[in-house]
């Protein structure tokens, strides 16, 4: 009863407008007030626990690299290149967006990010072309999640960190299940536009003008094959090459692009960082809340329920397929990361499933809850940027989602999806 009514509390006071890291913090320190149970030590005991791990340092670097290649007008030139390439497709505005958040996925690391800084350019073009600004809100938002799924993923780091896993293994393990989110919703795309009569492109698809634009931002392109080639290849540690990459992206901005200049930077370094301590308040807010799931028998009555399922295998996928899906709709994706990820794993792992696997699953699944209503951060960015109803981007984001949730099924059913690049590279057996 006690659990229920803390996520009864938790969900209102998201619901009411409440940061959620001050939300985490609040419903514990409320438990100890009430219940003079253990110290108030416990609270930034808790925190600090959460925080004292050296691979979350990599997160503000790979923000900065987001930050100083947009101000370095690559957003413009990537843009430019997806055009080239699918531009002439139905609803080419539209499959533009999906495949510039693949490019931008490589750089950034967030779906935040990616659905701010995309959506800032093309929903308002995409507006202008004829779109509803609910389906332009809704592509943005959805097409977002792959930021947060192909290397660099901050999602990722922050799941490798609480479960002792390998950042290399779940960044291999992520650029199919990526890269398969990505087509499929080009395609749902493309059924959408066909039958809405939506614009594309008049200009015939041409080699020069695709290699063109690509030799406009390959220096800008290798930098997450450099950055995920030194974490995979154990040549640096995901800190080091996030450290790099920034270094790069900065010279890059000031020596090849040359569109960095002083105000510029100190601005890119601004919203890097403050963006990164949201990150960083949700992280150290969701040890004393995980601490109090733990001390009410919560997490322990999850691993209970999903046990119940481990003797058959698509069952066990099934409903461990719709807890995402309602964790997701409750709380942040970094809190259940870090609160619920590393239980479900366990579970995963005695139903028979591969640790990587599962883990995979498991941040993707909640990646995907920045989009679903009613609390997705994402799904609120795309549709203020839009400035539409949020009911309405809410409807056009099913198909879109249920997509979503069918190549999350099909990462769990189907092993080589996830497990064959961690073998590749030798992260697993």
């Amino acid at each position: 009863m006690a659990s229920i009514t803390l996520l009864i509390l938790l969900v209102v006071f998201v619901l009411l407008g409440a940061p959620i890291g001050f939300v985490l913090v609040l419903i514990p320190t409320a438990y100890i007030m009430v219940t003079g149970e253990v110290p108030w030590t416990m609270i930034p005991y808790n925190m600090y626990e959460s925080l004292a791990h050296p691979p979350l340092i990599a997160i503000p670097f790979f923000m900065l690299t987001g930050e100083l290649m947009t101000s370095a007008t690559i957003t413009d030139r990537l843009i430019e290149l997806s055009r080239a390439l699918v531009g002439r497709a139905r609803g080419g505005l539209a499959q533009v967006n999906i495949v510039v958040s693949m490019f931008f996925a490589g750089m950034n690391g967030s779906v935040v990010a990616d659905t701010a800084t995309v959506g800032s350019i093309l929903i308002p073009a995409m507006k202008r072309a004829g779109y509803s600004a609910a389906f332009s809100a809704a592509v943005t938002s959805v097409s977002a999640t792959i930021g947060g799924i192909i290397p660099p993923s901050i999602g990722m780091i922050i799941l490798a960190t609480v479960a002792s896993l390998s950042v290399g293994a779940l960044f291999s393990g992520g650029i199919i299940p990526g890269i398969m989110i990505g087509m499929t919703l080009m395609v749902i795309t493309w059924f959408i536009a066909r039958r809405r009569n939506y614009e594309r492109s008049d200009e015939a698809w041409n080699i020069k003008r695709i290699w063109r634009a690509f030799m406009s931002c390959f220096l800008a392109l290798s930098i997450p094959i450099v950055l995920v080639g030194s974490i995979v290849g154990g040549i640096a540690s995901p800190v080091e090459a996030g450290a790099i990459t920034a270094i790069t992206a900065f010279l890059l901005g000031l020596f090849v692009y040359r569109s960095l200049d002083a105000d510029i930077l100190i601005g890119a370094i601004t919203r890097a960082f403050k963006t990164a301590g949201a990150v960083f308040i949700i992280i150290a807010a969701a040890g004393p809340f995980s601490w109090l799931l733990t001390r009410l028998g919560t997490l322990k009555f999850v691993e209970t329920f999903m046990l119940g399922y481990t003797d058959d295998p698509l069952m066990f996928a099934i409903m461990l397929i719709l807890l995402i899906l309602v964790v997701g709709m409750i709380m942040d994706a970094a809190a259940n990361i870090i609160v619920v990820g590393p239980v479900l794993i366990q579970v995963a792992v005695q139903a028979g499933f591969p640790e990587i696997q599962a883990a995979l699953v498991i941040v993707v699944g909640f990646l995907i809850g920045t989009v679903t209503p009613p609390i997705g951060v994402a799904y609120f960015t795309g549709a203020s940027i839009a400035r539409a109803k949020l009911e309405v981007v809410a409807v056009e984001m099913v198909p879109y989602l249920l997509a979503e949730f069918g190549v999350l099924f099909l990462m769990m059913v189907i092993s080589p999806i996830t497990m064959w690049l961690p073998k590749v590279f030798g992260f697993v057996e």
